[in-house]
């Protein structure tokens, strides 16, 4: 989330009350406009957004209430969470959802501005941060992360990428404010500055990586699973909202939940659904929400979540976007526990996610086929590569999960290994004697 976004809220705040239905009554007093703000293209939102919307299940337990309003449902969608969130504080959305850092913003935006807002159920996730990937041109020389010494490197500042930037050059040894020079641009303009070739890097959020990747646009250079810290998106509500009309609040959520079961009962279907309304290749929809993919889709709100929320808070405060952030006061559980009811949320509480697997996706087919280890995909892929629509394998030390065709291979003894970047591949390397990158078409000769 930008400065410059945050600064013209102002802005945003100044439009008319009509521009938005909000909650307001409309036409007459029985009929209500519930407004959600969305991102289409962010793609782990999608339980509480594009895949929602679809399926029309918002809408269905809206007609279910019989409380004698008559409920429309305003989509609006969105690139980023800065506009949502300058729309909520203006009382024009009721509900909307956006990535972990984005949240503590809304947070602070809503109370600053006496419009204070609740976290109220979690779209999708990823416990070690696979969902941010640092990506460079496929032909770059860079390929560990202290390359970007005195590098231009494109992200969108406030965002849980920029978060994933900051946090992997601090490990590094790297100043991220004095050793690189940061672009604070839009996920779409820092795509067309790394291809154009104007910036060396771009660290972004779903599914920018894995689409520039599935292009031939980037390669990874660092794999935010390498942090080890839970980033997650989330649905957030207006406490006015949610105090006037808890029922219609437990309604989308509700919704929610639905969505997410027919999103991993129907994965593939989903991916297809998604890529309809985004115009997002279905194949990298389903990198991340796939049935092993990057992120795993539940509406509980998991303690792990929470405490990772809690310490983003003093990378906003490093980079002057917040002040403190009072998450326990923003974190409210109390209406996604009642819409689901007691014992099925304590349930989604408890579930951890699925195990990574390799997957093909062969052409013609609604489902996918499992194979237990990369080697064995490949085997697979070898012998029928003219029938193959994607293949996917999760990286060998962080479980993230990549196009295998993207991947970087190396070959130890008997086994073909997959990992995201080149720099994760070396490390497993220099512990393994003997162990050596080869290329993709070497691994697949290997396995067969």
């Amino acid at each position: 989330m930008k400065r410059t976004a945050i600064a013209a809220s102002a802005a945003l705040l100044l439009l008319p009350l009509a521009a938005c239905g909000g909650s307001a009554v409309a036409g007459d007093s029985k009929t209500v406009t519930i407004t959600v703000g969305y991102q289409s293209k962010t793609i782990n939102t999608v339980t509480a957004g594009t895949l929602l919307r679809s399926l029309g299940y918002f809408e269905q337990q809206l007609n279910a209430l019989h409380d004698g309003h008559t409920y429309k449902v305003d989509w609006q969608d969105y690139a980023t969470g800065a506009p949502i969130t300058a729309q909520m504080t203006a009382g024009k959305i009721d509900i909307g959802s956006m990535g972990d850092f984005p949240l503590l913003l809304n947070a602070a935006r809503g109370k600053q501005l006496g419009q204070p807002t609740r976290l109220v159920s979690v779209t999708g996730y990823n416990l070690r941060g696979g969902l941010n990937t640092v990506v460079t041109a496929p032909d770059s020389k860079l390929t560990t992360l202290t390359d970007l010494k005195g590098k231009k490197v494109s992200t969108s500042i406030g965002s849980a990428a920029d978060g994933t930037l900051v946090r992997a050059l601090q490990r590094a040894g790297i100043d991220p404010n004095k050793d690189i020079s940061k672009l604070n641009q839009q996920p779409a303009v820092g795509a067309s500055a790394l291809t154009a070739g104007s910036v060396d890097a771009l660290s972004q959020f779903v599914a920018w990586p894995g689409l520039l990747a599935y292009q031939g646009k980037a390669k990874a250079l660092y794999d935010g699973a390498k942090l080890n810290l839970p980033t997650f998106h989330g649905v957030t509500a207006r406490e006015d909202f949610a105090k006037q009309r808890p029922a219609v609040l437990e309604a989308f959520l509700k919704a929610q939940a639905e969505a997410t079961d027919y999103l991993n009962a129907h994965p593939v279907t989903a991916a297809e659904k998604v890529a309809d309304a985004t115009d997002l290749p279905a194949e990298v929809v389903y990198l991340y929400n796939g049935a092993h993919g990057i992120a795993t889709f539940d509406a509980a709100v998991k303690p792990a979540l929470v405490s990772a929320l809690k310490q983003d808070v003093s990378v906003l405060k490093a980079a002057e976007l917040t002040g403190d952030v009072d998450v326990d006061s923003f974190v409210d559980d109390r209406y996604v526990k009642k819409a689901l009811g007691g014992s099925d949320y304590t349930k989604r509480l408890a579930a951890t996610p699925a195990a990574s697997a390799s997957e093909v996706w062969s052409k013609g087919s609604e489902k996918t086929t499992s194979f237990n280890s990369p080697k064995a995909l490949l085997a697979y892929v070898a012998q029928h590569s003219d029938g193959v629509r994607a293949a996917y394998v999760p990286d060998a030390t962080t479980g993230t999960l990549w196009f295998a065709d993207k991947a970087v291979w190396v070959a130890d003894g008997e086994q073909v290994l997959p990992f995201v970047a080149r720099a994760t591949a070396q490390a497993y390397v220099d512990a393994h004697g003997g162990a050596e990158v080869v290329s993709y078409a070497d691994a697949l000769r290997r396995a067969s």
